[in-house]
């Protein structure tokens, strides 16, 4: 009696089991393709017709622009060549007339191999699988998943269903993107050739049916050898396809790339007003949503941008009408940036005045070339004195006669005097240069640079001089200065906040900020910055509005005046920063050819009175207007105004001078008194900030400020008011106006420094003098405008440029650090 085999792994059994699980992965397969394919987007000959272009919102969701939606000759494919059609197919998708599935499951199964083996879901695409890319998918890596491959195949079938390969040929000729804002093969042809495209060479036709592969990378203007690689193989493709002779190939591959090519000329808004307005933010979002891996010329996204329209546009009338602000000629420029400090978000950007219809010309904003002058102080020089060796606002500081170590460079201010001992209120306020050089020398440039590192500013160079000015952008600066309106948080400004792409997938996008400084150092400089615009350059100042700034300006080196005499007394780039708890605003003038001419004293001033003009009216459209609060790690004392080195306190009931300033927790004179010690009378009385210095900056600002926090409201600050006041200044803080009013009495009160004050209106300072030369007008700016002569200074030698390394000689920038200081600072100090 025979055994029965009971062996299971036999052939036969084995078979079956392959066969069963293959039919099972077949089942699952088909399972899922199904599912994918109903929850796939639809495609219409509408859609199918339609350019490749993305559209543009702002935060509102109201649409500003729409990448290449009027920049297409739409040709029906009668009027192709047929050359034209063999350069595409042969290129793209040779077996594209023997797909009659719209798929090609060879490629696919290619593809799929590649897949496993380089971890990767690219590749196998047919023209036709291409087309129903660019009409309803993202080409943006991450979105090229499975499921994503499963729909692109599913409509692939569907669309070679419903229409004809000549149809299909047609729509994809029409909806490539060519680069240069350039949609469609008959587009391409007028812009690249200036003839209709059945006008076109082979050669001609080759590069065109090469382009959509890589748009940007194979641009005959920026990449003429790339071109012609990638020309030159589509030319090989048709022969190797029996499209072309040899003959043919030869002669098209020997003619060179910029045969017929008409020259380059950027593409205009024409009459889109609103994407005139928005251009430069549009170009940047634009940068930022392809690193993100997108491109949106091609992927029909939905782009929501964190720009508030509205705010776009009033700093764009602004800087290109003379409703607002009135400018010496169209020929100055301004990059401004406009920054949520809270978020990161860029709310308005504007890239220069004047600019015509001109698609994505230069963004001044952006720009790094140009010194930014004393806007600079704040952040390398007295935010890390604060921050690293835990000084005050009442600091004590020498303007006093300066060289640079190990050089012959004596730096100077505007107007190459010398103030003797003052407070870092005062210095900074007043924008004095040698104590702000002092005070970086004694933080130290390594310590200085690691600071403002962590605000998003990298310093190169080297010398002490920068500073007083170094080469950074409108961005830059509205961010950095960010930091010190929220409280010490570096947000790394953005542009783009969702990107919806045309399959559903909805991707976001915020900034998660970092710890640049100490919550004091932010508030102690906030406090310190209200007194710029309440009494030094009180032509940016918003009456009622808690705000801070800091003026800036770079003079030319005396080899800039000793090669064109017309730059003496002008300055080479003017500039305002300055924020609320709502909006940080960086704002540069200048000119683009500034060797030829620079900004007279008079004009000086226009960067404030754009700052002036735009944050007016985003704070009217807020409805808010908070203040800073102090924090617990900041002490406010009174103290006595008599120029000591350690500080006084003041006690209660004594009549003398004080000037009320802010201390690091843990560092503050000892003090048992409270501000309930202190009788209203006395304080009135008293309180008369140092002359006028302080005053101004004090103060009240200072003051004020704290107080929104604390009892020291009361305290009507010190003579502060009183310089500004003047005029009106009120601005800020309310209690400051009081101030102010009262101020003229404290004033009297007081000291004269007070009255000095008092009598200066002008402002405060005790260079008053100087100051109010400034004063007047409009305030601090011309005056140091003026100072801005002088030049000489800057000059001098300041120049330090050199010391600095700087370098850039002089050039623009440099200058400014050339100026460096000197002046330029000078300026800045303004």
């Amino acid at each position: 009696m025979s055994k029965k085999n009971t062996n299971i792994f036999t052939f036969k059994n084995i078979l079956k089991w392959l066969l069963s699980i293959i039919a099972v992965l077949v089942g699952i397969f088909l399972f899922i393709f199904v599912y994918y394919a109903f929850s796939a987007p639809t495609v219409s000959q509408e859609n199918l017709q339609s350019g490749g272009s993305s559209s543009i919102v702002d935060s509102t969701g109201k649409q500003i622009a729409s990448l290449g939606d009027n920049k297409r000759n739409y040709v029906t494919i009668d009027k192709v060549p047929q050359q034209m059609e063999d350069a595409v197919v042969s290129i793209e998708d040779k077996n594209f007339y023997n797909e009659p599935l719209g798929i090609d499951p060879v490629r696919i199964a290619k593809s799929a191999f590649n897949n496993v083996t380089k971890g990767t879901l690219q590749g196998g695409s047919t023209l036709t699988q291409q087309l129903v890319k660019l009409t309803v998918f993202s080409t943006e890596t991450k979105d090229q998943t499975f499921k994503r491959k499963m729909q692109e195949a599913w409509l692939a079938m569907r669309v070679s269903q419903k229409f004809s390969k000549q149809q299909i040929l047609e729509f994809y000729m029409n909806k490539v993107y060519l680069n240069n804002g350039i949609y469609g093969v008959e587009t391409g042809a007028k812009y690249y050739y200036g003839k209709n495209l059945k006008q076109l060479s082979l050669a001609q036709m080759a590069l065109l049916a090469g382009l959509p592969n890589a748009p940007s990378n194979y641009d005959p203007y920026t990449h003429p050898e790339a071109a012609k690689n990638r020309r030159d193989l589509v030319i090989r493709a048709m022969y190797n396809n029996n499209k072309i002779t040899k003959s043919q190939a030869e002669e098209a591959i020997n003619t060179p790339i910029s045969s017929g090519l008409q020259p380059y000329k950027k593409v205009s808004n024409s009459n889109n007003t609103k994407r005139i307005i928005a251009d430069p933010y549009i170009k940047e979002a634009i940068t930022e949503v392809k690193k993100k891996g997108f491109d949106p010329y091609r992927d029909n996204l939905k782009i929501t941008v964190n720009m508030d329209y509205a705010a776009q546009k009033r700093l764009y009338n602004i800087v290109n009408t003379s409703n607002y602000v009135s400018f010496p000629d169209s020929k100055l420029q301004v990059g401004a940036s406009v920054v949520n400090p809270n978020n990161g978000k860029v709310v308005a950007m504007i890239g220069g005045r004047n600019l015509g219809d001109v698609q994505f010309g230069l963004n001044r904003a952006v720009q790094t070339g140009r010194s930014n002058g004393s806007t600079m102080k704040p952040l390398l020089d007295y935010a890390p004195a604060i921050e690293n060796l835990n000084w005050s606002t009442y600091h004590q500081l020498e303007d006093t006669e300066y060289t640079y170590a190990g050089t012959d460079i004596q730096l100077k201010d505007w107007d190459e005097q010398y103030e003797g001992q003052m407070s870092m209120r005062k210095a900074l306020v007043n924008s004095r240069n040698i104590p702000a050089v002092r005070t970086l020398s004694a933080v130290g440039l390594s310590n200085a640079k690691q600071f403002v590192k962590k605000l998003g500013i990298n310093i190169k160079e080297n010398g002490l001089s920068v500073g007083i000015g170094g080469n950074i952008s409108s961005l830059q600066g509205a961010s950095a200065y960010s930091a010190f309106s929220n409280g010490g948080t570096y947000y790394k400004p953005y542009y783009v906040s969702k990107i919806e792409t045309a399959d559903g997938i909805t991707h976001t996008y915020n900034k998660s900020g970092t710890t640049a400084m100490k919550d004091s150092t932010a508030y102690m400089i906030t406090d310190m910055l209200k007194g710029v615009p309440s009494t030094y350059a009180t032509y940016a100042n918003i009456s009622g509005l808690h705000q801070a700034g800091k003026t800036g300006t770079t003079n030319y080196s005396s080899e800039s005046i000793a090669a064109n005499s017309a730059l003496s007394g002008t300055a080479k780039d003017s500039w305002y920063n300055g924020y609320t708890k709502n909006y940080s605003i960086s704002v540069w003038t200048g000119y683009d050819s500034p060797n030829e001419k620079g900004i007279s004293s008079t004009y000086q001033s226009v960067a404030g009175k754009i700052y002036k003009a735009e944050m007016s009216y985003l704070a009217e459209n807020t409805n808010s207007n908070p203040n800073w609060k102090k924090p617990s790690s900041v002490v406010s004392r009174r103290i006595v105004n008599d120029g000591s080195t350690d500080p006084v306190v003041l006690k209660p009931g004594s009549s003398q001078s004080y000037t009320k300033e802010l201390f690091v927790k843990g560092h503050a004179p000892a003090s048992s008194y409270k501000e309930s010690d202190y009788s209203s009378s006395s304080a009135s009385k008293s309180s008369s900030n140092e002359v006028t210095s302080n005053n101004q900056s004090s103060s009240s600002s200072e003051s004020s400020d704290s107080d929104n926090d604390t009892s020291d409201q009361t305290e009507t600050e010190t003579g502060t008011g009183s310089d500004s006041d003047d005029q009106t200044n009120s601005d800020t803080n309310t209690t400051d106006n009081n101030n102010t009013s009262s101020d003229s009495s404290n004033s009297s009160d007081t000291n004269t420094g007070t009255s000095s004050n008092s009598n200066n209106t002008n402002s405060t300072n005790t260079g008053n003098s100087d100051n109010s030369t400034n004063s007047n007008t409009n305030t601090g700016d011309t005056s140091n405008n003026n100072s801005s002569n002088t030049n000489t200074g800057s000059d001098t030698n300041t120049d330090s440029g050199s010391s600095s390394g700087d370098s850039n000689g002089g050039s623009t920038t440099n200058s400014g650090a050339t100026t460096n200081g000197s002046s330029t600072d000078s300026s800045s100090a303004q």
